[in-house]
């Protein structure tokens, strides 16, 4: 049937056409989604997944056996940092890769690439594609890693698992691990574990947990034992020391002792030995274990010298005493702490109470793994903390905390600041003012004098835990210090120890300071010069009791000088420079009065000749005198 325009028209289907038409794309699609369903219910039930644990140290990479993999089926894996600052990386590869070129030439290749400024986004995938099957860095917008790969070939895979070589720093810490077979909810994270075993840790090849550490030490009459702590341990793990004597009489013995300072082993050296070893294996994860090292008496005296001491975890050559040094340590080091003090101003100087005033910034910075974190964590490059409570309650009581020993008022702190990078360092900044004893002045040489003004920060725990050592960079004296009479000669730092309940560190600012002397010239010596040179000029005068007068009242003179200055200085046990000018000045004085008087009695008897033969010889012992006392002076002070 045509239309009037003469154009073809297709006739309507039936309404029966148009039932079975949508019957038949109606039982299509069930069929679709039956078969779909059975599928997805049949990769279900074939998936498998598992979940491991462990740990990074930096530069480490951790190995995982994947055997028996088929053709076609598709591998998981999830990794997440669980402390520190892990960044995790996942690779797979084949088993003929040689797992040390994992952990030395990829990664110095990427380091070298990235050192010569290459762009990390081509060089990282570049490097990788060519040591690994499959690989993942960073996931989600996190730093988790995933990947998935589908299985080529029948046969035997690893995974691997690194720290992120686009990190400048080596990032290290716990992780956790999912690997899946044809389960893709592994890449979520949230997968759970079916029991099945996928990936065995090949220990040997990670270098698990095997550490060998050297160290040597003394033994004294004064210090007869000294101990190390050891670092955390495992279930399981086992520890081996060999001790021997190196010098002296030394008979070394060792105990072990767990943190609640229970003994769980003892060892010394057979008689007539001068060598032990000891081994232990811990029943469960624990810290802060100690071993003891102390010296064996020898026919009732304590015995002294060097020692050396090997130390092992899970390296069962340590006992024979030759096994090289190397791995994750396995004594905990003493963490260094950089300390710095910069002087702003000096407030003030009380000589007589011997302190001074002073604003100041402490600086200190220190590496603490266990202050490591990831970034990813607070979405930070940075953990800002404001004052030591918000510090501690965050990161916990452990912090190198210290006291300024010299310390005689109390301190006012304007500005506290910590900062926490992701690999642990801390920066501690305090802004404070506060009075500082001063006992190391000596006013000998007064009024030109260099004393010195310490600031002693000691460490509150032993040398054990933290020690200390100058932060050059953050050491420095204003350049507007605000004291006039004072101003600064010199200053450096000395980092010493000190005998409190343990040894513990001292850091010492020092800066040494002389006086302005214009007050002192103007105000003290010059007025004495010129009274000395006004009792020289009445030699002139022939008129001796005149003579006497002004002799006498001169000496009031140097007697109000010394009220003047006495209150500047503490009543001190010896003289100081200017106390011996103002004493000869006394005697000479004194000495001239009493000489005037003489020639007064002399000339009042007829002996006026006698008087003028004596005057003109004391004419010239006047000024001699001074002189003396002056060289006198100069050579004692």
């Amino acid at each position: 049937m045509r239309a009037g325009t003469g154009w073809p028209v297709r006739e309507p289907r039936s309404r029966n056409g148009r039932t079975r038409a949508a019957g038949r794309a109606l039982f299509l699609a069930l069929l679709l989604g039956v078969l779909v369903g059975t599928g997805a219910a049949q990769m279900q039930e074939n998936a498998s997944v598992q979940e491991l644990d462990g740990r990074i140290e930096p530069g480490q990479a951790i190995i995982y056996d994947l055997p028996g993999l088929q053709a076609g089926e598709t591998l998981y894996a999830y990794a997440e940092g669980a402390s520190g600052n892990l960044d995790p990386f996942l690779a797979v590869t084949n088993p003929e890769l040689n797992t040390s070129r994992v952990r030395n030439e990829f990664a110095s290749e990427v380091n070298s690439s990235l050192a010569a400024g290459q762009d990390p986004l081509r060089v990282i995938p570049e490097i990788a594609g060519r040591y690994f099957l499959a690989w993942n860095d960073d996931t989600n917008g996190t730093y988790d890693s995933a990947l998935q790969h589908r299985i080529p070939a029948d046969g035997d895979y690893l995974l691997i698992v690194i720290g992120s070589p686009a990190k400048p720093q080596q990032t290290f810490g716990d992780y956790r691990l999912l690997v899946g077979i044809d389960a893709p909810q592994v890449l979520t994270g949230q997968a759970e574990p079916t029991g099945a075993t996928i990936a065995i840790l090949n220990a040997s090849a990670s270098k698990m947990r095997v550490g060998v550490q050297e160290v040597t030490g003394n033994l004294s009459a004064n210090t007869s034992s000294t101990f190390y702590t050891l670092s955390p341990v495992e279930t399981n793990d086992t520890f081996y020391a060999f001790i021997e004597a190196t010098s002296g009489d030394l008979i070394p013995a060792m105990i072990l002792r767990d943190y609640g300072g229970k003994p769980l082993a003892v060892v010394a050296p057979a008689t007539g030995g001068t060598s032990a070893t000891l081994q232990y294996t811990f029943g469960g994860a624990s810290s802060n274990n100690r071993l003891e090292v102390l010296s064996s008496p020898l026919n009732g005296a304590n015995t002294t010298g060097d020692f050396r001491l090997l130390t092992g975890l899970n390296a069962p050559g340590v006992l024979a005493g030759n096994e090289p040094p190397g791995g994750p340590p396995v004594l905990q080091e003493p963490i260094r702490v950089k300390v710095g003090v910069e002087l702003d101003q000096i407030t003030g100087v009380d000589q007589v109470s011997e302190n001074f005033a002073a604003v100041a910034n402490i600086w200190m910075e220190w590496t603490d793994p266990a202050l490591a974190f990831s970034p990813d964590e607070c979405g930070c490059r940075v953990k800002i903390y404001r004052s030591i409570d918000d510090f501690v309650t965050a990161e916990g009581s452990r912090w190198p905390e210290f006291t300024l020993i010299n310390q005689q008022a109390q301190r006012w702190t304007q500005n506290q600041l910590i900062l926490v990078q992701p690999d642990g360092t801390a920066t501690y900044f305090e802004r404070f003012w506060t009075t500082l004893q001063a006992p190391d002045f000596n006013f000998r040489a007064y009024p030109f004098d260099t004393q010195d003004f310490y600031i002693r920060i000691d460490s509150l725990y032993p040398e054990g835990l933290y020690v200390y050592e100058p932060w050059p960079e953050k050491t420095v004296v204003g350049t507007q210090l605000g004291e006039e009479e004072w101003y600064i000669t010199s200053s450096d730092t000395n980092i010493s120890t000190v005998q409190i309940t343990t040894e513990n560190s001292r850091y010492s600012f020092h800066f040494a300071a002389a006086r302005h002397l214009t007050f002192y010239i103007l105000r003290i010596l010059l007025p004495i010069l010129i009274i000395i040179i006004l009792t020289y000029i009445t030699f002139l005068l022939k008129d001796y009791g005149k003579r006497a007068e002004i002799a006498s009242a001169n000496l009031l003179l140097f007697i109000a000088f010394n009220f003047t200055i006495a209150g500047d200085l503490p009543h001190l046990g010896y003289l100081t420079f200017l106390d011996a000018i103002l004493v000869a000045t006394f005697v000479i004085t004194g000495a001239i009065v009493a000489y005037n008087l003489y020639l007064r009695w002399l000339a009042t008897e007829a002996q006026k000749e006698i008087a003028e033969r004596i005057d003109r010889v004391m004419v010239w012992f006047y000024p001699a005198a001074y002189i003396a006392a002056l060289i006198l002076a100069l050579l004692l002070f």
